[in-house]
């Protein structure tokens, strides 16, 4: 699942390990994302790895319970009328066009629409 909130972009995956651990892998491309998320949202989330090998580069690992809880504090906690505008005031405007790009094109989806 992507996640993309106004405190970064997250794909969280159910890994092998984490079938019996009852954990999610919470993967990002930047650090910083996943720093925010733990400190906001998910104090859970354990030890966040890097690696250069894989092609998300940061994740760590947390319970399954607590990614839910963290989802839904992100949709209690929401309070603006524009995302993009939300994103570009706590991250900035060049994620917010980074978001925008991104928006561009899954709005393809929308046009295909019969």
């Amino acid at each position: 699942m992507w996640l993309i909130t106004p405190v970064g972009f997250f794909s969280v995956v159910r890994k092998p390990t984490d079938t019996k651990n009852q954990t999610l892998t919470v993967r990002a491309r930047v650090r910083s994302d996943l720093d925010a998320l733990k400190t906001q949202y998910l104090p859970e989330l354990g030890e966040i790895q890097e690696s250069t090998a894989n092609d998300y580069r940061f994740r760590a690992v947390a319970p399954q319970a607590a990614v839910a809880q963290a989802v839904a504090r992100l949709v209690q906690d929401l309070d603006y009328s524009n995302f993009k505008d939300e994103v570009a005031r706590r991250q900035g405007r060049s994620r917010s066009d980074l978001y925008h790009d991104v928006w561009s094109v899954l709005c393809r989806l929308q046009k295909k629409q019969p």
